[in-house]
């Protein structure tokens, strides 16, 4: 499967079938993340049954706390 993933091309095989597997496969910590599928953001309830497909896009943005 070949997607964008924060603006680089990647291909991941076997391909992830949920926006869900695809983190865990890119080693994302599943706190504090947004995610976003072809310009539409991806909420956490969404992501086990949101399906990634060969030529998507995804923007990874990992929420950091501070002061």
């Amino acid at each position: 499967m070949r997607l964008v993933v924060n603006g680089e091309p990647t291909v991941l095989e076997p391909a992830p079938a949920s926006v869900a597997e695809l983190l865990v496969r890119l080693r994302v910590p599943l706190e504090r993340v947004a995610v976003e599928l072809n310009g539409e953001i991806v909420t956490r309830a969404e992501r086990a049954g949101r399906p990634v497909k060969d030529g998507d896009t995804v923007e990874v943005v990992t929420l950091v706390g501070g002061g």
